[in-house]
């Protein structure tokens, strides 16, 4: 279907909206179709396969932009960044924003993503294709007077909490003079080391199985982790009664092999590599029928996460600045969300290792970066952020403090020395964060989310 609209005028019509039409691109616009780079036409093929419940366009003049796929019902733009795109992202990153002005949605990944990640591409799609198709709705949806979307997502965020209470505990809170006094500051620690399974992961897994529908459970549910989520939602669908299947790669450490196969998760063994991974989750998706659940990158994940930090606000109002790590980013965003909602002036701050610092760069470019290498002893913050919870963490988050490995090394060890529990490596970056910025920090009263205890112990690093 080509575009309509009054091609002498400069207007465009589409589900009520007005957007600036130029009919002379689209003699070029005609010309890309022919000449589409190899990410362009995979996504093409992938979006035609797909049953996606809309339709795209591909190449569609607006203003003085070509979009490289348009759906006019959901008023979304997809766009793939190439080469010829980083010359002039900041210019693209200014169209874009005008566009957003007439209510465009945009999607954008780049080539890599596409050739490389076409399962991460597809669920991205998918899950933005349902949000428009479904905005959250107030509790009062029945009634002519709509409440605001802030008001809908914090009433989500109360409703998820009170769903995954039977399902999570309500970890404690502990408090150490000795690292008060070494800080600077009022340290309040939330001790998810202590949640079942020994991780937050435990709050996003519930929250996701529980938002299925019946029929979705029936079926299963499947995820590619090596880490805590794995035995998160391996736990949490033993408990409501559903199968999980958990793609692992061939060599993860047996100690988290060993924790699935306790929760009953079945585990399906694949190349220990990215793009294994997700084909392998995509092939059970597809012959199971099972729904993917992602670790980080999902809104139901995020706002189960977010449940850790509305309990500490819940015990400790008063606090100043929450502090997290940062590694896929469905903590730190489910976190935002908390202070955002259930505090007056909290803020959020991230902590991010100097080795794995996408988030860090992140912010600063204005678009989701990744790790070149990953040589952290904390291992569960080596993954990269999504199109899901990056813009909570760019909207919503102060900032992000790297640390060293040895200052991680030195906060995992006090924390071990002085509290008395046990954390893994990447809970102690927030403390390194901290500690390494003292000044910041003085008098004030810091709430950190650790995030986990699941260690192997033949392997400290002190």
């Amino acid at each position: 279907m080509s575009p309509r609209g009054n091609f002498r005028g400069v207007k465009y019509q589409v589900k009520n909206k007005i957007i600036p039409y130029n009919p002379k691109l689209k003699e070029y616009a005609r010309q890309l179709r022919k000449n589409s780079t190899l990410a362009e036409v995979l996504l093409w093929k992938n979006i035609k396969n797909r049953a996606l419940g809309v339709q795209f366009h591909r190449q569609v003049p607006m203003l003085n932009y070509i979009i490289d796929f348009y759906c006019h019902e959901l008023m979304l733009a997809i766009e793939i960044d190439g080469n010829s795109h980083d010359y002039r992202y900041f210019e693209d990153l200014k169209r874009q924003n005008k566009l957003e002005e007439y209510g465009v949605n945009f999607l954008r990944f780049s080539d890599s993503d596409v050739k490389n990640n076409m399962f991460s591409v597809s669920l991205s799609l998918e899950e933005k294709v349902k949000t428009l198709k479904t905005p959250l709705k107030s509790p009062q949806g029945d009634s002519p007077k709509q409440q605001s979307q802030e008001e809908s997502i914090k009433q989500t965020l109360i409703e998820t909490h009170n769903r995954i209470k039977p399902f999570i505990h309500k970890t404690p809170v502990l408090t150490s003079q000795l690292l008060n006094e070494k800080a600077g500051c009022n340290l309040f620690f939330k001790c998810e080391n202590f949640q079942k399974m020994g991780a937050f992961k435990m709050r996003g897994a519930a929250n996701a199985i529980l938002s299925l529908t019946e029929e979705e459970r029936q079926r299963g549910v499947v995820t590619h982790s090596s880490g805590n989520f794995a035995q998160a939602v391996s736990l949490a669908a033993q408990k409501l009664g559903v199968k999980a299947y958990i793609v692992m790669p061939e060599n993860a450490p047996q100690v988290k092999k060993d924790g699935v196969k306790t929760y009953k998760g079945e585990i399906i063994e694949c190349e220990s590599t990215p793009q294994a991974r997700e084909a392998t989750a995509n092939r059970i998706k597809e012959e199971k029928g099972a729904s993917f659940l992602h670790p980080s990158n999902q809104d139901e994940v995020i706002y189960g996460n977010a449940t850790a930090a509305m309990e500490l606000l819940g015990d400790y109002p008063n606090l100043d600045v929450i502090l997290t790590p940062v590694g896929g980013g469905g903590l730190i965003a489910g976190t935002a969300l908390a202070a955002h909602y259930f505090s007056e002036n909290c803020k959020v701050i991230g902590g991010e290792p100097m080795e794995a610092d996408d988030a860090y760069r992140s912010l600063i470019s204005g678009k989701i970066e990744t790790n070149d290498n990953f040589h952290t002893i904390a291992d569960g913050l080596r993954t990269d952020l999504g199109d899901r919870n990056f813009p909570i963490i760019q909207k919503h988050v102060d900032k992000i403090i790297r640390v060293e490995e040895a200052e991680i090394i030195s906060a995992m060890q006090l924390i071990w020395e002085r509290m008395k529990i046990i954390i893994e490596p990447s809970c102690a970056v927030p403390l390194a964060a901290v500690l390494k910025h003292k000044e910041e920090f003085k008098n004030k009263n810091v709430g950190i989310i650790i995030t986990g205890g699941n260690v192997d112990l033949e392997n400290l690093p002190f």
